[in-house]
């Protein structure tokens, strides 16, 4: 039987759920399970059915990172061949970094190097208290460069100077802290707590969330120029040209649900 390293589910609503699933290795990824979530989120991402994606962990972990026996295939590995295996994990988290649908970490357990990186490459994450972390690269000789990009933007320039550079590991308080995780809460409300969050992103407009995500990326750490305000303004005229715009603010005006939310 073939390994089902990847579980994934979508339900009525729209929400599809990819449970990574390795449990008896803490969700580690190998060759496949990186290709398997990067074909899965071009799947989820060309889907009009799906309204948000949810990323977490089999078992009492989140993902430990890059497993060993695919550790000690690099080492073995040419310089260019090391590049290619980069590549493909890049891939993976910018899969999920430029997904036009809201992505949200359901942190269960730890969230190590690799691991760390898969959150922060989601939009939301929300973590139980009893998960830790780690960008523990430094430690093995290594750096934690592909997924650099993404954690820095999640938790800042300085705070990366030093948890890149100890390699130390923090709980889930300081990684909501420094920004890593935007909620933490008791192991055994965490789905609780999804279900909370998945409600209040359904009650926007896709399209508009799409367009937002597209947003942050133009306009984050530009200087305030005469660019960017053409640039937004253009942005917000289409959008409220978009037959969602249009919806959206006549559902306001009569008092009644837009048709996102009440064709569920």
């Amino acid at each position: 039987m073939t390994e089902q390293v990847l579980i994934t589910t979508i339900d009525k609503r729209g929400v599809a759920r990819l449970t990574m699933n390795r449990p008896e290795i803490r969700n580690a990824f190998n060759e496949k399970l990186i290709c398997e979530i990067c074909d899965t989120m071009g799947q989820l991402n060309s889907n009009a059915d799906v309204r948000a994606i949810v990323l977490t962990g089999a078992g009492k972990a989140f993902s430990a990172g890059a497993d060993l026996n695919m550790m000690q295939r690099a080492a073995k590995f040419s310089a260019a061949e090391n590049k290619d295996d980069a590549r493909r994990l890049a891939h993976m988290l910018s899969s999920i970094f430029h997904s036009p649908k809201p992505t949200l970490a359901l942190v269960n357990g730890p969230a190590m190097g690799g691991g760390l990186g898969l959150v922060a490459a989601c939009d939301i994450a929300i973590g139980a208290d009893t998960a830790f972390f780690a960008l523990s690269e430094a430690r093995l000789g290594l750096i934690p460069a592909v997924i650099s990009p993404f954690v820095i933007q999640a938790i800042t320039v300085r705070q990366a100077r030093r948890y890149f550079l100890t390699g130390e590991r923090f709980d889930a308080a300081k990684a909501a802290e420094i920004g890593l995780l935007h909620k933490v809460v008791a192991a055994d409300a965490l789905n609780d707590e999804a279900d909370a969050m998945l409600g209040e992103l359904l009650a926007c407009g896709p399209n508009a969330q799409g367009l937002a995500k597209e947003l942050i990326r133009r306009v984050a750490y530009r200087p305030l120029s005469d660019s960017v305000m053409e640039e937004t303004a253009g942005m917000i005229a289409k959008t409220r040209a978009s037959d969602e715009g249009k919806e959206g603010v006549a559902s306001f005006l009569e008092k009644r649900k837009p048709g996102w939310v009440a064709g569920e």
